[in-house]
């Protein structure tokens, strides 16, 4: 699946994401030189821009036409560093689907399977048509 074209961030970010659907997004995301801080290793940032993005997807694919959600809330907790050349991968799963909002996390692990940082977040829906 490539990233769609509306999503110019996405581009910039390089998300490849892998599979989108209500239940779960997942992608991936290579540690470019451009995305790390000074210490070599994963901006915390770019952590949080990727947590937020497949909140995004994951909270909007199951809207009805028209409708769509902003991050209103987001924690991240970080665990582990990533170090330039890796490639994370983030899974996003929604906790919680209201009528006026969506919790999701999305969990991201290094290339060698460690937990690198778990972003928890608040999607609000509006412009929703019943």
């Amino acid at each position: 699946m490539t990233v769609p074209d509306f999503a110019p961030f996405n581009r910039l970010l390089g998300v490849k994401v892998l599979h989108r659907s209500p239940e779960r997004t997942e992608a991936e995301l290579t540690v470019r030189e451009e995305l790390c801080n000074r210490r070599g290793v994963l901006h915390g940032g770019a952590v949080m821009a990727l947590g937020d993005t497949l909140g995004g997807m994951t909270a909007s694919i199951s809207l009805p036409d028209g409708g769509r959600t902003a991050t209103i809330e987001s924690k991240t907790n970080f665990f582990a560093a990533v170090p330039q050349g890796d490639t994370v991968r983030a899974i996003c799963m929604p906790l919680h689907r209201g009528r006026t909002t969506i919790v999701l996390e999305t969990r991201i692990t290094r290339g060698d399977g460690k937990l690198a940082a778990i972003v928890t977040q608040t999607q609000l829906i509006f412009d929703r048509k019943e």
